[in-house]
């Protein structure tokens, strides 16, 4: 593990500012400090697109139930989309 630095730097100036209420919202959130507000928020995601994804991908739905789920489910920078397929714009 000689590659991870000691530290990491989350830039919240200018038009960033949202990263750090963001930050915050997650060590609440977590009952946590900010590094392990992000940490915990970063391993968690994906395994929450995964999930998301295979309830979407359930035959007794219909289209209608799947878009409301996805979005219900779709936030700044991961949106959930459904037609007849599902996918994940992730950007």
């Amino acid at each position: 593990m000689g590659d991870v630095p000691g530290s990491i730097r989350i830039r919240c100036g200018e038009e960033n500012a949202h990263r750090y209420h963001a930050v915050e919202e997650a060590a609440e959130f977590y009952g946590c400090n900010r590094s392990d507000a992000v940490a915990f928020a970063c391993d968690n995601v994906p395994a929450l697109v995964d999930a998301i994804e295979e309830v979407l991908e359930r035959e007794d739905l219909t289209i209608a139930q799947k878009q409301e789920i996805a979005a219900a489910v779709s936030v700044r920078g991961l949106e959930f989309e459904v037609d007849e397929a599902v996918g994940v714009d992730r950007g």
